[in-house]
């Protein structure tokens, strides 16, 4: 069947252009299409504190059908197994197929494995969250088969956050953050400061400038040096491109991201959008703060390309508020150079992530 738009994924840029065509009273042309590989999304700036045992999982997650039918268009369940841009035609990993006239992606990332990595170790990346929810929901339940140890990898907001967090829902187990580079490299040194002296507090070893490439017999090696044993990792490693992206015929970066220009059009195929984890545009870094912002660029530039309109040009802001959850209800920020860390600002990091949940959940 040849839809007149599908739009991919269901990331923080597509709910708010869901958002904004219902807010605006605008209805997609009929066959319009939302494909994502599970019925809700998770919202992932929640995640750690559903895993710190602070919100539940109905608190987390965005149920899709009520979105997609105010705006009247189709839900389809379905993972993106190929993608040929130039014939543009979609096709799931169940082996069917589907052409299109336009396409969005908001697919995300995944965060890159260990080269080698053998069956002693259970690996679980951070994203496609659902996993990694239900091997925790499963170790909470029953602490009898939660690991006695686990490696959370990656130097990131999203690896401070998650290694807080699992110390905090699984106090007997121990855990360690283990970053490839330096902790929160990309962040003010302030901020860096502060993580680390919560860390020691919380009992939380930290090991920098260590890659994991190897994962065998119980350990984490980089290369032949050995850093670590653990029962279990985590892997919150950053962001890499899928192969169906890669492949795809789109222009795409070193790192196989969909080129895009301010538009948010692919560089190389006109009528084919991509936002968030997904795409590469310089300035635009890949965390939700950006991906919400080209939301509303995204869902009026759907719009003037159907009607012939002249497109809006996103430009990323030059700096952006980071907040990273304590796993206490307190929270660490930093803007351009300041940070600060606290009570209160747990507090605003909640309010702003539960309006953002009350904004995009309907029914």
């Amino acid at each position: 069947m040849n839809r007149p738009l599908v739009l991919a994924g269901a990331g923080h840029a597509h709910l708010v252009t869901l958002r904004r065509w219902i807010d605006i009273g605008f209805r997609p042309p009929p066959g319009t299409l939302l494909l994502n590989p599970t019925p809700a999304a998770w919202y992932s700036g929640m995640m750690p504190g559903l895993l710190a045992g602070r919100f539940d999982a109905a608190d987390c997650a965005i149920e899709l059908a009520p979105l997609c039918h105010a705006c009247g268009i189709e839900l389809q369940l379905g993972q993106i197994s190929m993608l040929d841009a130039d014939q543009r035609i979609l096709q799931l990993t169940g082996g069917s197929q589907m052409s299109f006239a336009l396409l969005s992606l908001n697919t995300g990332s995944i965060p890159p494995l260990p080269d080698s990595v053998d069956d002693s170790v259970r690996v679980l990346p951070a994203k496609p969250f659902p996993a990694l929810h239900e091997a925790w929901r499963t170790w909470h339940q029953h602490a009898e088969t939660a690991p006695t140890s686990i490696a959370v990898l990656g130097g990131g907001p999203a690896a401070f956050e998650l290694a807080l967090a699992v110390r905090a829902s699984l106090p007997p187990t121990e855990v360690t953050l283990v970053c490839a580079s330096s902790l929160l490299a990309t962040h003010p040194p302030a901020l860096r400061d502060r993580a680390c002296r919560l860390l020691e507090q919380r009992g939380i070893p930290l090991i920098e400038q260590q890659s994991v490439s190897r994962i065998a017999d119980g350990q984490l090696f980089n290369r032949d040096q050995p850093l670590l044993r653990c029962e279990a990792v985590i892997a919150a490693t950053g962001a890499s491109a899928p192969e169906w992206l890669r492949d795809s015929g789109l222009e795409v970066d070193g790192g196989g991201f969909a080129r895009i220009n301010p538009s948010l059009l692919s560089t190389s195929h006109s009528g084919i959008f991509a936002s968030g984890d997904c795409a590469s545009l310089p300035g635009a870094l890949r965390s939700g703060v950006y991906a919400v912002r080209q939301g509303s660029f995204l869902a009026d530039n759907i719009i003037n390309l159907l009607q012939r309109q002249p497109m809006r040009d996103y430009q990323p802001q030059p700096q952006a508020l980071a907040l990273l959850a304590s796993a206490d209800g307190g929270a660490l920020m930093s803007y351009g150079r300041w940070t600060a860390s606290g009570r209160v600002l747990g507090w605003w990091k909640d309010r702003l992530d539960i309006g953002f949940m009350k904004r995009h959940r309907l029914g």
